[in-house]
């Protein structure tokens, strides 16, 4: 994903959303297939029309596969979150100070876990 300044992620309506969860957590799927792993029971067109407008968004890359279209996510919502969250550093202000506050809130488990990521990045590859 790209995340070059004013390049803003594509927003997610509720539906949307919904459907890339189905895609992210089931992997590549039909139109049915999404609609049978979504709570609510929409029609097909409406998931047809919202897999083109999530295509036209370059969230979804559709495939043929036999008489069926496969529909399946371009990234992953890791990368998708990670999009997001440099966006939003994107247009703070003060960067530094957006990355502080955001550090001031995020549970202990997290920056344990921020702690040991980047202490194994610091030591680099054993040799």
């Amino acid at each position: 994903m790209n995340t070059a300044l004013g390049d803003e992620p594509p927003r997610l309506g509720a539906l949307e959303a919904q459907v890339m969860d189905t895609l992210w957590d089931h992997g590549p799927s039909t139109i049915r297939g999404v609609i049978d792993h979504l709570p609510s029971d929409p029609a097909y067109t409406t998931i047809a029309t919202v897999l083109t407008n999530l295509d036209r968004k370059h969230l979804v890359a559709s495939r043929k596969e036999g008489h069926s279209t496969l529909y399946e996510a371009r990234a992953s919502r890791e990368e998708h979150v990670a999009s997001v969250m440099n966006h939003a550093l994107d247009t703070s202000k003060d960067r530094a100070a957006s990355i502080l506050r955001f550090m001031d809130n995020i549970p202990e488990t997290d920056l344990a876990l921020l702690r040991d990521y980047l202490q194994r990045r610091d030591d680099g590859p054993q040799a």
